[in-house]
């Protein structure tokens, strides 16, 4: 199929899409029947661990565990919400509670970077997400991971990089775990901590403006990582001018075009913006049931390769269909944050390029932003700069 990738070339590609995803065994619990703690919403004990259980689980991330206090109970929630058709849909989220005696907790919020497969987030696996979850709720504090929608057990397709499905998930995951923990005898702070990486840095942006607006909730700070906060201005140049890892641009770039072909229709016909033989397969890998290694073995490994020379155009200058959904779905920090806003990235990141926390902080800070602080985590590439800010982030919080 086109140009090929030897054989070192493609093994190089598994083992990093291995180490990103950092998939680990679990421990296995046995699980009580699924409870259901409100109207439309259930939730299963997955996993129990003690103190030194956390400890040794983070260790193994190699995430410092400096703020670990208590064990905690991890719980996968599954809930009602609304698609991106806005119709009635189910999502899930990771839901996990410190093993405390305290009743009144502090809720945050982990909202996970580019996932494929349905089966990697941190409802369905042991990785970085799921341990961030675990920092933050072993420090004293009810997280609240959600895994969109068309991930984890919610049905369909992932509607990736697109504002709105990723905000109204995230809300209604804050309901869904507000509920179990009153089911639990505790009660979670209104006000919400948020955090997440890559492109879950970006959708903390959007989610706090939200919780910044709402009346049910109030925004309590923002720590994003690694986020595409300026994808008009950085990240899509970079793509496409070899800043970005080919392997990384590839997938990011089919994966949105799909996904947004299917929202808006981008383009009529995979023809019109996938090159032969990839306009055949393209749209069916990126279906949330392809596992990310499968799809990395089937593109090719430059934007080049993939698209069409006159679809390269139309991504390097949008116009039509195309600019109206990046306008609609770009643009992160443009607004005033009343809360601390702290942006960590690695200076040698070629997933997320630094420029896009820049361009965050002088937006938010054109916006009227007074604590919006940009954190150089060092010369770190991508997944790296989630391991050392993570740390930080449990530490100041």
């Amino acid at each position: 199929m086109g140009k090929t990738i030897g054989r070192k070339g493609r093994t190089r590609i598994l083992a990093a899409v291995l180490c990103a995803g950092m998939l680990l065994p679990g421990v296995a619990v046995a699980a009580p029947p699924p409870a259901t703690v409100e109207h439309h919403t259930q939730a299963t004990l997955i996993d129990r661990m003690s103190r030194q259980e956390v400890l040794a689980y983070l260790q193994g991330y190699e995430l410092d565990a400096a703020t670990v206090r208590n064990g905690v109970d991890l719980y996968l929630v599954t809930y009602r919400t609304t698609g991106s058709d806005g119709r009635p849909t189910t999502a899930s989220a990771l839901t996990v509670l410190p093993r405390t005696d305290k009743r009144s907790l502090r809720t945050v919020t982990w909202l996970h970077g580019t996932r494929i497969f349905r089966g990697d987030t941190a409802t369905g696996a042991d990785n970085l997400d799921r341990a961030a979850a675990v920092l933050f709720a072993a420090g004293g504090d009810a997280v609240v991971a959600p895994d969109y929608l068309g991930l984890g057990t919610g049905p369909g397709t992932h509607p990736y990089m697109l504002t709105r499905p990723a905000v109204t998930a995230t809300m209604d995951a804050l309901r869904a775990g507000r509920a179990l923990a009153a089911r639990s005898g505790k009660r979670l702070d209104r006000k919400v901590l948020v955090s997440g990486f890559s492109q879950g840095g970006q959708v903390s942006m959007h989610v706090g403006r939200a919780l910044q607006e709402s009346r049910e909730f109030e925004l309590g700070g923002i720590a994003a990582i690694a986020g595409p906060y300026d994808i008009r201005g950085q990240e899509l140049p970079a793509a496409l001018d070899g800043r970005l890892d080919g392997v990384s641009a590839v997938l990011y770039l089919g994966y949105a075009m799909t996904a947004w072909n299917r929202s808006q229709k981008v383009y009529d016909s995979p023809s019109e913006a996938f090159r032969a033989p990839y306009d055949q397969v393209v749209d069916s890998l990126f279906d949330s049931d392809h596992e990310e290694r499968d799809v990395v073995m089937a593109l090719p490994a430059t934007p080049q390769e993939l698209f069409t020379d006159e679809f390269l155009a139309r991504l390097a200058h949008p116009t039509g269909t195309l600019a109206e959904v990046l306008a609609a779905n770009d643009d992160p920090c443009q607004w005033r944050p009343r809360v601390p806003v702290r942006l960590y990235a690695g200076t040698a990141d070629r997933d997320v390029v630094f420029a896009n926390a820049e361009s965050c902080e002088t937006d938010l800070r054109a916006h009227g932003a007074r604590d919006v602080r940009l954190v150089n985590v060092g010369d770190v590439g991508h997944f790296d700069s989630a391991r050392v800010a993570l740390p930080r982030i449990a530490r100041d919080w």
